[in-house]
């Protein structure tokens, strides 16, 4: 009878819960991304979804970029979200590592046109080795040109500029003119979005 009992409080927990549907933002198309449970609509909010961004931009090439979403607003069984950071993965980011070149890496924060903090790291592959006054100019120019993009925007524009690599053409195309390069990407993000004043 107990074991009965148990079950039966298992049963109507599980009905007080309703499923949402999960969207990614406007600025990357309102896809769906996936359904989530939950028994109180506001315990949704803050709760991560993660999605390759080949589903967002329906690229196959994509595949290796993971973009990570939480959600901040609820309306009926809906939730939307707001982009909270991406990551490249380490096997495709080691597969660009070449032998007698370099890997130059900046890691730099600053906070977006609407509020937003964000530590992005942005790498640049060279097509031969760099000698360190070389890693320290190229280096320079990679912080320089993420964060002065990144201070301009506003966090959705960012984030398109990194889809579409609008910010690795433009810094690809000046750090070329210091030095033999293969390829610039922002390989991960990290979002603290503004608190929501009551």
């Amino acid at each position: 009878m107990a074991g009965k009992k148990q079950s039966g409080r298992r049963v109507e927990g599980w009905k007080a819960k309703s499923w949402y549907k999960v969207y990614s933002p406007e600025n990357v198309g309102k896809v769906y991304l996936g359904d989530t449970v939950s028994d109180d609509p506001a315990k949704l909010i803050g709760r991560v979804m993660t999605a390759p961004l080949s589903e967002l931009v329906n690229d196959y090439a994509k595949q290796n970029v993971k973009m990570k979403f939480s959600i901040t607003e609820v309306a009926g069984d809906s939730a939307y979200t707001s982009f909270i950071g991406h990551e490249i993965a380490r096997d495709y980011i080691r597969s660009l590592v070449k032998r007698r070149t370099s890997r130059i890496e900046s890691i730099v924060n600053f906070v977006s046109k609407d509020g937003c903090k964000v530590r992005a790291t942005v790498t640049c592959f060279t097509l031969t080795r760099a000698d360190q006054s070389q890693q320290h100019l190229i280096r320079k120019v990679l912080s320089d040109d993420v964060v002065k993009y990144g201070t301009e925007n506003e966090l959705g524009v960012f984030v398109n500029a990194i889809i579409n690599g609008e910010i690795s053409k433009e810094t690809f195309r000046k750090v070329k003119e210091l030095y033999p390069i293969r390829r610039i990407e922002i390989i991960k993000t990290k979002v603290e979005l503004p608190k929501i004043q009551k």
